[in-house]
């Protein structure tokens, strides 16, 4: 374990605004990016402790020197770095490279590069925060995305929005609770509960056709990951099948299911899938679905699924059509809101960078718009963004307006915009918008 010294001033400058927002975050909410961390307390965020650090990376290479490259033929050990946006402290567990910290060290648990080498990135807060358990999950799953890409299980990530409507939430949930009754049994004893689950997700992909492939590739991208954190981090396969069982109902409990759907699902599937096709990893591929590779394992076939209605009797499903629709009230309230404050009224665009951190828990999209990320940073040649929330599309980012534009540090309800140099802010197009431009050349020169 190694401590590096502090950032640079103009690193300093450029994080400065994220800061307090990430502190906040960090404390009272799920974090940024690993949606299996659970939030930290306030002591976790007291101070960076390079003792504790030494000890999270020595659990992380006993854990993945145990695994030794079993579940998908490589060494899941690497380069990590813990950071810690408060103190701006870090420790990494090999020589720092000589090069610019990334801009998102310390904001995101995820895996980038870092000078020429690809590096496992840890929040200290998140880490010093979480349960043993959980922490376990959690360095192991951010260690997997660092190999994720040559294993070729990167994909590009659409937006499935439709598990934010009253259907994808609803038989989800079915099918999250049959998988739960699956876990929980014997493997034989638990397949007439996996035939529930298969039917609960047959009728969602019924009413939502696009839905299969949509969550498919979130579950490559962010499921395989929570899987090798959680049988990693198990000392047997009971305790995996009891963590997926727990994770299960803590993904239930989330605001909302975009994105986020896919730890949970990830874990389940995989850890099942262990009972029914053992060594089913070293033969995925970035075309499959673990959900599928499971039924066939366990012989279901569709014709003989049982009837999705009839079988949600079995799992409170009346009680839960209630819930959900109540919430989908609501949710038409919100989003309504957002509406009128990041597409209807005026707003600041800007055009969006090539990474980011951000917050998935409670995210909403807007149809047609983009999708709202209820914590949003991200650093790229105009600047720095800080926004809670942000409404993020393809290629934009949209916040409420500013009142003045003014300088190079300007805020505005709910986000702070730290401008780089030769960069401004001008009206937009339309009567009330405003955009981020480069100075034109005799501007900036002057």
């Amino acid at each position: 374990m190694r401590l590096v010294p502090d950032a640079t001033p103009s690193e300093r400058h450029a994080r400065c605004l994220i800061t307090a927002g990430l502190l906040v975050a960090a404390c009272t909410t799920a974090p940024a990016v690993t949606n299996g961390t659970p939030p930290a307390p306030a002591s976790a965020a007291s101070g960076f402790d390079s003792v504790r650090a030494a000890a999270f990376f020595a659990e992380a290479g006993e854990l993945c020197g145990r695994e030794g490259g079993r579940l998908w033929g490589v060494s899941l050990c690497g380069p990590m770095v813990i950071a810690d946006p408060v103190t701006r402290s870090i420790a990494t567990n090999q020589p720092a490279p000589d090069a610019p910290r990334p801009a998102a060290l310390g904001y995101a648990n995820s895996a980038m590069k870092w000078g020429e080498t690809r590096w496992t990135t840890l929040v200290w807060q998140h880490v010093a925060g979480a349960a043993d358990d959980q922490r376990r999950v959690l360095l192991i799953h951010e260690l997997f995305h660092r190999v994720q890409p040559e294993l070729g299980f990167f994909l590009p990530e659409p937006s499935n929005d439709h598990l934010d409507t009253f259907a994808g939430r609803y038989w989800l949930q079915l099918e999250w609770r049959a998988l739960a009754e699956a876990l929980k049994q014997p493997r034989d004893a638990g397949l007439a509960a996996l035939r529930d689950a298969f039917a609960f997700r047959a009728a969602r992909h019924r009413e939502l056709p696009a839905a299969a492939e949509n969550e498919r590739v979130l579950v490559v991208n962010e499921g395989l990951a929570q899987y090798t954190g959680t049988v990693v981090g198990s000392a047997t396969r009971a305790e995996a099948a009891a963590s997926a069982v727990k994770q299960l109902a803590a993904g239930a409990d989330k605001e909302s299911y975009v994105r986020t759907f896919a730890y949970s699902s990830g874990a389940a599937y995989g850890v099942l899938l262990d009972a029914w096709s053992p060594g089913w990893t070293r033969a995925f591929s970035s075309t499959d679905d673990p959900a599928l590779l499971l039924m066939a394992a366990a012989k279901i076939q569709p014709s003989a699924l049982p009837d999705a209605a009839e079988a949600a009797g079995r799992y409170d499903g009346e009680t839960l059509r209630v819930a959900e629709e109540k919430r989908e009230t609501g949710r038409a309230a919100r989003l309504a809101d957002f509406r009128r404050r990041f597409v209807e009224g005026p707003v600041l665009v800007l055009r969006k960078g090539n990474s980011a951190s951000f917050g998935t828990d409670g995210m909403m999209p807007v149809p047609g718009e983009g999708v709202i990320y209820p914590r949003f940073r991200t650093t790229t040649a105009w600047g720095s963004l800080a926004g809670d929330p942000v409404l993020v599309g393809d290629t934009l980012l949209r916040v409420p307006a500013p009142a003045g534009i003014e300088g190079s540090s300007l805020q505005g309800e709910g986000w702070t915009l730290e401008l780089a140099p030769d960069w401004m802010v001008q009206p937009g197009p339309r009567a009330g918008d405003f955009t981020v431009v480069r100075r034109p050349a005799s501007t900036s020169n002057q």
